[in-house]
């Protein structure tokens, strides 16, 4: 079975981002999956997209979850995609 793909949306200086990522490290340690780190300040279009809303956190092309990232609802998502 393929591992679903998160990417999560990030930037520097953005303690909430610093947040969704511990989340993000923990649930690692119970789910599968393959996380990838995105820099919105890298990309205008991801800026414009993304920037009020940023951490985004994206799982296999859909969002799941922006701003206060936590755990319960992301591993619902894992769940629901395993």
């Amino acid at each position: 079975m393929n591992q679903p793909e998160i990417v999560l949306y990030t930037r520097s200086r953005c303690p909430l981002c610093d947040k969704a990522k511990d989340v993000l490290v923990e649930l690692k340690k119970e789910y599968h999956f393959t996380l990838i780190e995105r820099d919105i300040d890298e990309s205008d279009e991801l800026t414009e997209k993304y920037g009020l809303m940023i951490p985004v956190v994206e799982m296999n092309g859909e969002e799941v979850q922006f701003g206060h990232i936590d755990t319960i609802t992301i591993s619902e998502a894992l769940t629901e995609k395993n």
